[in-house]
């Protein structure tokens, strides 16, 4: 069950803060609006959630390893990370402007990235620093080409 619950947090954390990320850099680009962010970022909490924990549960599945039990559990925590932590990114735009919301939250999702990959070294006995500047690298490039694809976006459209 341990190992279940530490796949589901895992790969939930890591998606909801690269896929929210991504999501709220590209739309804050494409659009300039608050409330098209926060549809976003409801959209992501609830729909992705849905479909990382089915994934999940599927990938799990497919393995033939697991007892469904096991199975289960990675799919709920899968899916409560997912959605609870894609939720924490509201609350910078409720109470920011748009362009400080989404600084904050890129600090946010980077310190999530940060701790949840200093976990994982630490458990692998690898150099932190080898673990955590890989994934921020990933993270870095996703918000960069979704700012950059945004921006494009609205150029087409203005």
């Amino acid at each position: 069950m341990k190992d279940s619950l530490r796949t589901g947090i895992s790969f939930g954390l890591t998606s909801a803060v690269i896929t929210t990320l991504g999501l709220m850099v590209g739309l804050t680009s494409g659009t300039h609006s608050r409330v098209v962010v926060l549809a976003g970022i409801l959209t992501i909490a609830i729909a992705d959630a849905f479909s990382d924990a089915l994934g999940i549960h599927i990938s799990e599945e497919a393995k033939n390893v697991h007892t469904p039990a096991q199975i289960w559990v990675a799919t709920l925590a899968t899916f409560l990370a997912k959605f609870l932590f894609a939720m924490t990114f509201l609350v910078p735009v409720l109470l920011f402007s748009l362009f400080t919301a989404v600084l904050i939250s890129i600090c946010w999702g980077m310190l999530i990235l940060t701790i949840l990959s200093y976990i994982i070294a630490k458990a692998q006995n690898e150099p932190p620093w080898k673990i955590i500047g890989e994934h921020l690298v990933i993270g870095t490039l996703v918000i960069l080409l979704t700012h950059w694809t945004g921006d494009w976006i609205r150029t087409l459209c203005t």
